[in-house]
């Protein structure tokens, strides 16, 4: 029997082992105090604890010399987890895995939308590391004491290998008991609170080993169209209205709904837009359906009618893939097609994506250069220039084309440059992100009002559907600081800002010869394809599409996977968000009403599930592209 004196037990609990378990747990603290509305300070340590007891344990035994700066290499990864954990989660309201450093390479084009996420209190969890390292490298005595402290013998060598090996047994059978009952979590967010962040992150790893493979010869036309409850229609209405019409697709960056009709102080923050929606077929309940990948994914969804994958961007996921969508839909019927991006095509995977898709060219960076450059590449006034010109070119061989066109100046952190200032703010939007995505958004209406106006005078507006929606969320409610949150609630939502209206874009189609009309149906970036395929008069047949006509489906069921936790879904009601499953979920009515109804019943939010599945087999099982 190993028997302790009161000082050893003090030298104990005063040694690495349980100095760097406290600090980790404080840790764990600031995370879940950020991440979950709900904090809970004795679960966080009942799940914290066994989580790092595991390393440290490691570190005891297999660790004989340099502990300390085993202590501090650990120390330093698992909080680089944790701020991972808080400045994920600060835009995209979800809990980052291991999947995400799949895109690392993609930060150092979206550097400064990182930064802007950075709250300087966040960087308090980095402090012991910073001091520890400053006292080793700048005081010779800390460095004397920091070696012996660590190096000091608490127990036997024997005796200390014994305990270690019997505290990771320990640990490891107390992570495992208190995460057991969360695995079948819906919710990753109410997931991970009930597992402890590390504890989620090391389950992450291996969930995909336990996923079950849906079968994809069961994804048919028949199973989809029950699970959306798709009714057939005899005579469609729109069917063939603008039959071999040039199809001209806008992506607008990070445009909502919300901004359509939005005046600050009197002032029109998108007039273009704004008369765009009184001349043509506006959508105003549409909503954004992407992922990790925003921008590519929603390019994916738009031109496949696929869903987005359960991890991972849609373009590094199935780029090798032969994808089926609009481009090669299209080119039966005898349409050119491309797209344009001001930005390197290697981003995102789309050197990838864009043969996967089948387009027949595009025009990045090479094309546009770096004049008058804005954000990540030339502004939007010169990506609707040139494309512009390569249009006109395109009209004059005589055959019909598909254009997409992918805005980009707009981007978050919406640090516009002063020389394209088109508005005045009022003082008190100044400095804050709010005010600088009107601002940003003022001036990519401006620009796109250039490209309509050049349409127009070429004759390219009335020979052409013209389709323009927004790609994603702008304003992410979580990122929002209070001051923010109470400037849109009190001046332009008149409630509070929340889930419903965040995910909400606008959708315009603009059908030549077609009198302008509002759809209030709820429609999805799914939904795209099949609604413009109606519109041309081309039959989709048998293939395989996950989204509807919005011109002929009277209901919807859009299942959401990012910015929202897994099973989510909008119904006609509004937004439901499920809890650890679907009784304990959460409704956001699209008018922030309460009725006492759940947005969603049961059978929709497990059609929705069904729906994701059938996606992801059949999109796993497309062919590889032949390069």
């Amino acid at each position: 029997m190993i028997r302790l004196s009161r000082n050893r037990w003090g030298r104990i609990l005063a040694g690495p082992f349980f100095v760097f378990s406290a600090l980790m747990v404080m840790k764990m603290v600031l995370a879940g105090l950020v991440v979950f509305e709900d904090h809970d300070f004795w679960l966080t340590l009942a799940t914290g604890i066994p989580s790092v007891w595991v390393f440290f344990c490691l570190i005891e035994l297999l660790v004989s010399k340099r502990r300390l700066t085993a202590y501090l290499v650990v120390n330093l990864l698992l909080t680089g987890v944790l701020f991972a954990v808080i400045m994920y989660y600060k835009y995209f309201g979800i809990i980052v895995t291991y999947h995400a450093a799949q895109q690392i390479n993609q930060l150092t084009e979206v550097k400064s939308s990182v930064w802007s996420l950075l709250h300087l209190n966040f960087l308090l969890i980095f402090t012991d590391i910073v001091l520890f390292v400053l006292g080793l490298l700048l005081s010779r005595r800390f460095r004397a004491w920091a070696w012996s402290w660590a190096a000091a013998p608490q127990f036997a060598r024997v005796s200390r290998r014994q305990l270690a090996a019997a505290g990771l047994a320990v640990s490891v059978l107390w992570c495992v008991a208190v995460s057991w009952p969360h695995k079948d979590s819906i919710n990753e967010i109410k997931k991970a609170q009930g597992m402890g962040i590390l504890n989620y992150e090391a389950y992450a790893a291996f969930a995909d080993l336990l996923e079950e493979e849906f079968d994809p010869s069961l994804v048919t036309r028949e199973a989809i169209d029950g699970l959306k409850g798709i009714g057939k229609v005899e005579n469609p209405e729109g069917w063939g209205l603008a039959q071999g019409k040039n199809l001209i697709v806008i992506q607008l960056e990070a445009f909502q709904n919300f901004l359509i009709g939005l005046r600050i102080d009197g002032k029109e923050v998108t007039p273009v837009m704004n008369r765009l929606a009184q001349e043509s077929w506006y959508f105003p309940r549409f909503f954004q359906q992407v992922g990790q990948g925003n921008t590519a994914d929603a390019e994916f969804v738009v031109n496949t009618s696929l869903h987005i994958p359960r991890a991972g961007a849609a373009s590094v996921v199935y780029g090798e893939k032969e994808l089926p969508g609009l481009p090669r839909l299209l080119a039966e019927y005898g349409y050119d097609s491309m797209t344009f991006h001001t930005n390197d095509v290697i981003f995102w995977n789309r050197k990838e994506l864009y043969p996967a898709l089948g387009f027949a060219r595009y025009y990045e960076r090479k094309f546009f250069g770096d004049e008058d450059e804005v954000m990540f590449g030339a502004s939007d006034e010169v990506l609707y220039r040139k494309t512009a010109d390569v249009l006109e070119q395109a009209a004059a061989v005589g055959r019909p084309f598909y254009a997409m066109l992918v805005s980009m100046s707009a981007h978050h952190p919406f640090n516009l440059p002063e020389r394209k200032y088109r508005m005045e703010l009022p003082e008190r939007y100044e400095g804050t992100l709010v005010g600088d995505y009107i601002r940003a958004q003022n001036y990519a209406d401006e620009a796109l009002g250039q490209f309509i106006g050049r349409l127009k005078k070429s004759g390219l507006w009335e020979s052409s559907v013209v389709v323009i929606y927004g790609d994603h969320v702008g304003i992410p409610k979580y990122s929002l600081t209070g001051y923010e949150k109470k400037l849109l609630q009190d001046e332009i939502f008149g409630r509070e800002y929340d889930v419903q209206d965040m995910l909400n874009i606008p959708l315009l189609i603009h059908v030549p010869g077609e009198e302008p009309r509002v759809f209030e149906g709820v429609g999805g970036q799914v939904d795209v394809l099949p609604t413009l395929a109606n519109l041309l008069g081309i039959s989709l047949g048998d293939r395989i599409y996950f989204g509807q006509d919005l011109l002929n489906q009277p209901e919807n069921l859009l299942p959401e996977r990012y910015y929202l936790p897994s099973g989510s879904l909008i119904t006609e009601k509004g937004v439901f968000v499920p809890g650890r499953d679907y009784e304990d979920g959460v409704s956001y009515p699209f008018d922030g009403v309460e009725d006492g109804h759940p947005a969603a019943t049961k059978d929709q939010f497990e059609r929705a599930l069904h729906l994701l599945a059938m996606s992801d087999s059949y999109a796993r099982a497309l062919p590889e592209r032949q390069k």
